[in-house]
């Protein structure tokens, strides 16, 4: 499996391109293991004419049947170890093509600018849709190689033995092929479908379940109820629908496969009695006749395996589909915007913040500047864009007029500053883990003395001292902290990364006066050496700003 912070080209111009492209990580892994298949196909060769020996020998005794049952029992051991060692391949294979999609889909999605997907559109795509690929590879790459290269080898063999039984196998071939175009070009729609509807499914699911409080309070839970149960029963129908033809296509293809078996064996049969006569040789003996039978089902072996196989090439193209549009729609934010090694100034000119949802809603134009090392407090009503203007800095927010510019580097030009940037918000997110785990996530590589400056400096001395230090376990909700607390870790996030720009949105929000006093000081250490913009209502932490905007 691959390793290292490889980086995928997500074409979006086709399909076949963006499967290319997600599929060269893993190439030489395909390779090895179609060359396995090839050699299942020569075992499976080895193993017919192992056991048409063996009862051809039958009537010399068992000096005529041991060497045959020798190659019959190496034939199957071989057998198992190419299926065991394909099988192995493709796995490593896709796991290594997926992990990279999905990287490239987070990536892409979590670092857009602008208009941001719904979260459960967002985990079907990393989940379900990249998932999808794994049918593709795993099964259906292995299968194409080997229904291009297994069945001339067969009948080659076939052909040696009997060129009559290879012409029948032959003859049965094209409505085989017919019936896989047909069902193929059918389950490609079907497909498409039901990866849209369980998109939509997952969509609605995950953000009812994030407004549970709001629909709760306005006894919305019967429409949910009816809206969820409607998108479950559009996913169950093209499920159903897709396995319909999958059904169906096996059914076909099962008959013209018994089919060619029972041709060969009546003409087989009939030869062999002397009630077929021919206008041309064809060197039919009891031996050959059984060796040709036994390599009728292995001629079909690598077509039913692709038939088989052929929902997951219909599936994993949908699914590419899907990826490449979402790619293709997703403005990903560039990785120009330059690092600061001290403390940069700030100019907002004439800077206007706009919104994809409501494109009448703006908000400026704002004209300050937050000088170098300073702390610059925005204040206004709730509503006026004092955490629209942070957010332009992080690329959270669109420009929509104006410029922005930080030491003289255009936002427009190079992007949001991320790399330069602590970032503490209203509501820290806390994942499941310890304390110190949940503060180290800003900067994975620090030590665990510098976490624990961190959050002594933050303020969360009463949290390490009581409830078991850094060690302290944390769910995903935080229970046990309080809001006060929350902030604190976000605040010593931002203290960890020391990053020469500070943003703080009201951090000192919902605290009492002493809870405020000990934050506004923690905030005021912080601030050394850093350009520091907090948006706020609080007087207080206006007392300690060197400029005050107020909006």
């Amino acid at each position: 499996m691959a390793t290292g912070p490889t980086t995928l080209k997500i074409p979006t111009i086709a399909v076949r391109a963006f499967l290319k492209d997600a599929l060269r990580p893993a190439a030489r892994l395909n390779a090895w293991a179609s060359g396995w298949l090839v050699g299942d196909t020569l075992a499976a060769i080895a193993f017919a004419a192992g056991l048409a020996g063996a009862i051809g020998g039958l009537a010399r005794g068992l000096a005529g049947v041991w060497p045959w049952l020798v190659l019959l029992t190496g034939a199957a051991a071989a057998r198992g170890l190419a299926g065991w060692a394909a099988t192995r391949l493709s796995a490593r294979a896709a796991q290594t093509i997926k992990s990279h999609v999905r990287r490239a889909v987070l990536v892409a999605v979590l670092g857009a600018r602008g208009r941001r997907a719904r979260v459960g559109e967002v985990a079907a795509a990393a989940i379900d849709e990249v998932e999808a690929l794994d049918g593709y590879v795993v099964r259906y790459l292995p299968a194409r190689a080997m229904a291009a290269v297994g069945p001339v080898i067969v009948l080659g063999f076939a052909a040696a033995a009997s060129p009559v039984g290879a012409g029948l196998l032959v003859a049965t071939l094209i409505p085989f092929v017919l019936i896989m175009i047909l069902a193929g070009s059918a389950a490609a729609q079907a497909s498409r479908a039901q990866l849209d509807a369980l998109a939509r499914l997952s969509g609605v699911f995950a953000d009812r379940v994030r407004a549970l409080p709001l629909l709760l309070a306005f006894q919305a839970e019967r429409a949910t109820t009816d809206e969820i149960a409607l998108s479950s029963r559009q996913v169950s129908t093209r499920t159903l629908a897709v396995l319909r033809i999958a059904f169906l296509s096996s059914a076909g293809l099962e008959f013209f496969a018994a089919l060619s078996v029972a041709l060969v064996a009546v003409y087989a049969g009939f030869r062999l009695l002397g009630l077929l006569n021919l206008p041309f040789p064809d060197p039919l003996t009891f031996q050959r006749a059984f060796f040709v039978l036994a390599l009728a089902p292995e001629f079909y072996a690598p077509m039913r395996r692709l038939a088989a196989a052929y929902h997951d090439r219909q599936l994993g193209e949908a699914a590419a589909a899907r990826l490449s549009e979402r790619l293709d729609a997703t403005e990903p934010s560039r990785p120009g915007a330059p690092a600061f090694a001290v403390a940069p100034t700030i100019r907002f000119d004439q800077a206007v913040v706009g919104f994809d949802d409501d494109p009448s809603l703006r908000i400026g134009p704002v004209d300050f500047e937050a000088k170098a090392g300073a702390i610059t407090v925005l204040l206004g009503a709730t509503g006026s864009g004092k955490t629209s203007l942070l957010r332009l800095l992080v690329g959270e927010s669109r420009l929509a007029a104006g410029v922005v510019r930080v030491d003289g580097a255009s936002l427009a030009e190079a992007g949001p500053f991320t790399a330069g940037i602590g970032w503490a918000g209203q509501s820290p997110a806390i994942l499941p883990g310890t304390l110190g785990w949940n503060i180290g996530l800003a900067a994975p590589s620090a030590s665990r003395e510098a976490v624990l400056r961190a959050a002594l400096s933050a303020g969360l001395t009463e949290v390490l001292d009581h409830r078991g230090g850094l060690n302290v376990r944390l769910d995903e909700r935080g229970a046990g902290l309080s809001g006060g607390e929350r902030r604190r870790i976000g605040l010593a996030r931002a203290l960890l990364k020391d990053a020469p720009i500070l943003l703080l949105d009201e951090p000192t929000a919902d605290l009492d006066i002493e809870a405020e006093a000990e934050m506004i000081s923690a905030i005021r250490r912080a601030a050394r050496g850093r350009t520091v913009l907090i948006a706020t209502h609080s007087p207080a932490l206006a007392e300690i700003a060197d400029i005050v905007v107020t909006l």
